[in-house]
C-alpha cells in the first residue's frame, strides 16, 4: 500500500522540487535530518537534507528536502547549485551547523553570503564537555520563596 501511495505522489514531489525559487532570500537554513529505514532487509541510516528560506515578506517556505546516504559537503554543494539553478540569485545570511567543509560550499556558490554558526548546534555541541554531575538544581524550598 506505502509503495502504491508513493508512486502515485512521486511526479508530484519532483515538480515539487524542481519548481522555480525566489531570486533572493534574506535568511536560509540549511541541516539534515538522520533517520532509520528498513532497505532489502537490512536497517540503513538516510539524511534528509532540509533547507528552509525566509522569503523578503518575512514567510518561511520549504525551498527542498533531497535523501541522501550520508551529510557531506559535496552533497550540501549540489543542493546549492540546485537552489541557483532554480533561481536563487542571492542570500544575504546563511544558518548551518559545523560540517567541515559547510562554509567552502556556500562560499563557492553564493561567495557574498554571510554564513552564521546555528546557536543550537553551538550550545548542543558545548554542552558535551560539560560535567552534568556538577548541574545539580534544586527547587527552591516553599519558606525561600
Amino acid at each position: 500500500m506505502v509503495s502504491k501511495i508513493t508512486d502515485k505522489i512521486l511526479p508530484e514531489i519532483r515538480e515539487w522540487q524542481s519548481r522555480p525559487l525566489n531570486p533572493v532570500y534574506p535568511f536560509v537554513f540549511m541541516d539534515c535530518i538522520h533517520y532509520k529505514v528498513r532497505e532489502d532487509g537490512r536497517i540503513l541510516s538516510r539524511a534528509a537534507y532540509v533547507v528552509l528560506g525566509v522569503t523578503t515578506e518575512g514567510y518561511k517556505e520549504i525551498l527542498s528536502i533531497t535523501v541522501g546516504a550520508n551529510e557531506s559537503s559535496k552533497f550540501w554543494m549540489g543542493m546549492l547549485n540546485d537552489l541557483k539553478n532554480r533561481g536563487v540569485q542571492d542570500v544575504l545570511f546563511f544558518c548551518v551547523d559545523g560540517l567541515p567543509g559547510f562554509k567552502e560550499a556556500i562560499g563557492a556558490v553564493f561567495p557574498q553570503a554571510q554564513i552564521q554558526r546555528c546557536v543550537i548546534h553551538m550550545l548542543r555541541n558545548s554542552f558535551k564537555y560539560v560535567n552534568y554531575s556538577c548541574l545539580l538544581y534544586t527547587s527552591p524550598s516553599p519558606r525561600d520563596r
